[in-house]
């Protein structure tokens, strides 16, 4: 469809596949969405290629938490992507910040170049860096395609404001694109407020494990998070959120 775009983050094979089905544009690919997403191994690449030919990006990010890194995880980052282009991947997602706040463009211009003809998102590392604006800028002048933003906020919803500024101030040289929160609905909401084109969701729906045997009071992670529930993306909820597109259009 042209002018909008429409993007999934999923984890596994089930959910990409859902996601293509569901008329996604493409996918950002990674591992562990129940921290926030980590890079995705690449056999997990590999068998998702072997079923469809849908654009992949794939999440480099080598840990959880914060996105100032050290030199052995800056290695780390830059071994994927090297992997992962050798791959066939259309494109990668990353940022690294400095300790101020502010974008650490050496390392990143460093990143640009592995990357090559890949696209590469900034991912929402931009959303706790101390100035969105000059982010921006900077990110253009690297030659970053997306910048991947809830508004600097917990949810796209609350962050209309800032969103609808940086598709202004963006004036088409970079892809701002929306997400945190994202569904049909807030598709609606949030395009009417800010007149974004591209969107960024996962479609999750929580499913119980095939396990029929339960052992009790054993947690093989976060005690919040249970070991028999099962994240995966839902077709419909993509085609949905498709079907709101095609009617903006």
């Amino acid at each position: 469809m042209r002018g909008f775009v429409l993007e999934a983050c999923v984890d596994s094979v089930e959910s990409a596949l859902a996601a293509a089905r569901g008329g996604a544009d493409r996918l950002e690919l990674c591992s562990n969405l129940v921290i926030g997403g980590t890079t995705p191994s690449t056999i997990l690449f590999d068998e998702i290629r072997k079923h469809t030919d849908i654009h992949i990006n794939v999440l480099i990010r080598p840990r959880y938490g914060d996105f100032c890194y050290t030199d052995f995880e800056f290695n780390i980052i830059k071994g994927e992507i090297r992997a992962f282009r050798e791959l066939g991947a259309e494109g990668v997602v990353l940022g690294i910040l400095k300790p101020d706040g502010t974008l650490n463009v050496e390392q990143l211009k460093e990143l640009m170049d592995l990357a090559g003809e890949m696209s590469v998102t900034l991912h929402r590392a931009f959303d706790v860096c101390i100035d969105p604006y000059k982010t921006l800028e900077q990110a253009v002048d690297l030659g970053i395609r997306t910048i991947l933003t809830s508004g600097q906020k917990n949810a796209c919803i609350q962050g209309t404001g800032l969103l609808k500024e940086l598709v202004e101030q963006s004036a088409g040289r970079i892809e701002i694109q929306v997400g945190s929160g994202v569904d049909a609905e807030v598709i609606r909401e949030v395009y009417q407020v800010t007149g974004a084109s591209a969107y960024h969701m996962s479609g999750k729906v929580t499913l119980d494990s095939s396990m029929e045997y339960r052992k009790g009071g054993v947690s093989m992670g976060l005690p919040s998070i249970s070991e028999y529930e099962i994240w995966q993306t839902d077709e419909m909820k993509i085609r949905e959120a498709r079907q709101v597109l095609e009617e903006l259009q």
